[in-house]
C-alpha cells in the first residue's frame, strides 16, 4: 500500500510522513527529495537551471515509478504535484491519499521562518505572503480536495494527526 500526503508547503507533510512510517513501519519517501537525489541537484536549482516545465516532468516520472511500486509507502508530495497533469488522479487510482489542510494564518505562521527553503516565496515581503498563500490555496485546493481523506492539522499535535490518519486508513 503506498499512503500519500498532500497538501500545501507548510501544512506538515515531511514532518507527519516521518512519524507516520515509523509507526507503521513503512518506508518513507519523499518526492522531492527523490527528484533531487536522482538529478544530483537541488529542487531551486532544478528550478534555476532548467525551469519549472522541465522540473515537472521530472516530477511527474518519478511519481508514476513510485506509484507503481509494490512496497509498503508512506509518499511526501510536493504542495505542486497533485496541480500538474492528470496527477491527482494518478495518487488516487493507485494510492490512499490524504490531504493535510492548514489554515492561512497557520501556513503563514510556519512559512515565514522557512522562507529561504522554499524557492516559491523566498523572494515575497513577509507582508505581501498571506495574500499569496490564500491565493494559491485557493487555485490548489480544487486538487487538494479530490484527495481521499482530508486531515486538519491546524493547532494539533503531529501526534493526534498521525493517530487520526491511522484511523482513517484502518490500519
Amino acid at each position: 500500500m503506498v499512503i500519500s500526503l498532500i497538501g500545501y508547503m507548510g501544512c506538515g507533510k515531511s514532518h507527519i510522513s516521518k512519524i507516520l512510517s515509523d509507526k507503521i513501519n513503512f518506508r518513507l519517501i519523499d518526492l522531492d527529495k527523490e527528484i533531487s537525489r536522482r538529478n544530483k541537484l537541488t529542487i531551486p536549482e532544478i528550478f534555476e537551471k532548467r525551469g519549472e516545465i522541465y522540473f515537472r516532468k521530472l516530477e511527474r516520472e518519478a511519481l508514476e515509478e513510485i506509484l507503481a511500486s509494490e512496497e509498503n509507502l508512506v509518499l511526501s508530495l510536493g504542495g505542486g504535484t497533485p496541480v500538474y497533469y492528470n496527477n491527482m488522479e494518478i495518487i488516487n487510482h493507485s494510492s490512499k491519499s490524504i490531504f493535510l489542510r492548514a489554515s492561512v494564518n497557520t501556513l503563514y505562521e510556519r512559512l515565514t521562518k522557512q522562507k529561504e527553503k522554499r524557492p516559491l516565496i523566498a523572494n515575497i515581503s513577509d507582508e505581501d505572503l498571506p495574500e499569496f498563500i490564500a491565493k494559491h490555496l485557493f487555485e490548489r485546493n480544487a486538487f487538494y480536495s479530490k484527495a481521499q481523506f482530508s486531515v486538519n492539522t491546524d493547532a494539533r499535535d503531529p501526534e493526534d494527526i498521525m493517530k487520526e490518519i491511522i484511523e482513517k486508513l484502518y490500519l
